[in-house]
């Protein structure tokens, strides 16, 4: 009779020192770099983008442009606003029959400078920052931190900014008040001991020059009017620029090797580009699958999915409507049934079982570390609510598609039922009728500036994206 293996194998054991261990740490290591390099969902699709055009994926727009005829085994990249990502590989069947399709997001949780975020106080200059997604704002402070993001001018020119992550820059940080005067602080709530309105970064403190030049003396803020200075003279832009710029501010650093072993990787954004980068490699080497192969990464999923780059947007709807209309299969029912007949993994990260805190888990019901893929037939929050709950068939078929290739996997719930929850965009797509599932990584310290996942964990969730891909 087969039973439940509430302790399955650690799957370390499938990979013995030696090449297939290499395997592993080889696929770790290329995606150590990536997340060292692509801090911002821009970031990620930018690089993304040129590695899909490199491999021989054609862009969308442009196929439009030249009202080309795609084809089974087409290759095909849609770029959205420059901070998402659609990638299909034509199946053999008709789009109608429905696609295979990885979801996953390319925005983490961090902090954006506001559009007037430049002042000085007591001679110090600061930026002024809004979080964004959901922050232990506590866990900010007394970090060496970079900016990362795009100033777009009045000229149409852009200006990348990048500061922070190079040896050779300077770093910025939020301050923290000294432990011996933090009586009182020390008294609130951790949601209260950092404001949010607290998360300003002090970026310098030398006041400008004295001058002849009578303006110059009646400069009020002088150190402010230095950093300034300093900002227009190294990239051209002006304090009004910020009000149409778009920066980030991130934990500065590579992603590192974590352990004695290094069979961990601690970084920041593994929520949830621990699953977009394996779900992205997943489709370099499928060629004419069966039915159609998806990557779809999105941007806003930290904050509920929104806009125009976020998975409640018409885009995804879109590209497969262009792309029907490309082969010419177009038509507003074959769309319909195109989305209705796909199959999702909503690859996601998931909670790993920590032994500092186990209060908070049921460890029958848990995600752990090196045990392989996780599964979340639900999400949500209390009573499920907010989450896509996933057929049983469905979870059925995948079973058998994992086991058949000895690929590891797990199951999993979001803690003890009533400790809290959280969401996915599993949801949003199974609107369309479609059969969907979380399916992901599991990251200790997830939402913290450094995140912890298993490199096996990452190599699993990869072999099993791609066995989805050829046989779901």
């Amino acid at each position: 009779m087969e039973t439940v293996d509430v302790d399955k194998k650690n799957a370390w054991a499938k990979y013995p020192k030696g090449e297939k261990r290499d395997e592993v740490f080889s696929f770790a290591e290329g995606y150590r770099n990536f997340i060292s390099r692509c801090k911002t969902e821009r970031e990620c699709a930018s690089e993304l983008y040129a590695k899909a055009i490199e491999a021989g994926f054609l862009d969308l727009d442009k196929l439009i442009e030249e009202q080309a005829t795609l084809r089974a085994g087409d290759r095909v990249i849609a770029n959205n606003m420059g901070k998402g990502l659609a990638l299909f590989t034509i199946g053999q069947e008709t789009l109608e029959k429905g696609m295979n399709i990885l979801g996953a997001h390319i925005d983490s949780p961090r902090l954006d400078l506001k559009q007037i975020p430049v002042y000085e106080d007591t001679q110090m200059a600061m930026l002024d920052t809004h979080y964004y997604g959901g922050i232990k704002k506590y866990q900010w402070v007394a970090l060496p931190l970079a900016l990362h993001g795009v100033v777009c001018k009045k000229d149409d020119t852009t200006v990348v900014v990048n500061i922070g992550d190079k040896p050779e820059d300077p770093v910025f940080g939020i301050t923290d008040l000294l432990v011996h005067l933090s009586a009182d602080q020390l008294e609130k709530k951790a949601s209260k001991v950092i404001e949010g309105e607290n998360l300003d970064l002090l970026i310098g403190s030398i006041p400008v020059e004295d001058q002849e030049d009578e303006a110059k003396d009646k400069i009020k803020d002088k150190v402010k009017a230095n950093i300034l200075s300093i900002i227009e003279e190294a990239y051209d832009i002006t304090e009004e620029d910020f009000v149409s710029a778009e920066i980030e501010v991130v934990p500065a650093g590579d992603a590192r090797d974590y352990g004695f072993d290094r069979s961990m990787i601690m970084g920041y954004g593994h929520d949830d580009r621990v699953c977009a980068y394996p779900s992205f490699m997943a489709m370099l080497p499928i060629e004419n699958p069966k039915y159609t192969s998806v990557c779809l990464l999105v941007d806003k999923e930290e904050i509920g999915s929104v806009g125009a780059s976020g998975m409640h947007s018409k885009f995804f709807e879109n590209c497969v409507a262009e792309i029907m209309n490309l082969m010419g299969d177009y038509s507003e029912l074959a769309v319909r049934r195109a989305l209705r007949n796909s199959k999702v993994l909503s690859s996601d990260v998931s909670a790993a079982f920590d032994p500092n805190f186990p209060s908070v888990m049921e460890k029958k019901n848990t995600a752990y570390f090196g045990k392989g893929l996780v599964f979340n037939k639900y999400t949500g929050s209390r009573g499920k609510s907010g989450s896509n709950d996933a057929n049983p068939e469905y979870i059925a078929r995948l079973r058998k598609i994992l086991d058949d290739k000895d690929i590891s996997f797990q199951t999993s719930e979001l803690g003890k039922v009533d400790q809290g929850g959280g969401g996915t965009i599993a949801y949003i797509l199974a609107n369309y009728g479609m059969n969907v599932i979380d399916s992901g990584v599991a990251v200790l310290n997830m939402h913290a500036p450094w995140e912890i996942i298993s490199k096996v964990d990452l190599y699993e969730a990869y072999r099993g994206y791609i066995a989805f891909l050829e046989e779901a």
